[in-house]
């Protein structure tokens, strides 16, 4: 069991892997299920109600407790290119 340093208990330590695209100059983040992405990978993600292509700007592996965005608002991405 992991403790944090305000004396709470860490209550999943999983590692997520993170990926930040820039779509028409808007950064995104989204929930890959694939460890291995990187910047400069290819992805197929939903904006808007419509898939896009976009090109990863930033991965990120984290916990839930360090994600960049709440893990509650965060999408997936939909496939690797």
């Amino acid at each position: 069991m992991i403790h944090s340093l305000s004396g709470g208990v860490i209550s999943e330590n999983q590692i997520y892997a993170f990926v930040k695209t820039e779509i028409e100059g808007i950064p995104r983040w989204y929930l890959s299920p694939y460890l291995g992405v990187k910047a400069g990978d290819r992805v197929l993600v939903t904006c808007g109600g419509k898939q896009v292509e976009a090109v990863v700007v930033k991965a990120e592996k984290c916990t839930p407790q360090t994600a960049p965005c709440p893990m509650n608002r965060i999408t997936e991405i939909d496939g690797i290119l």
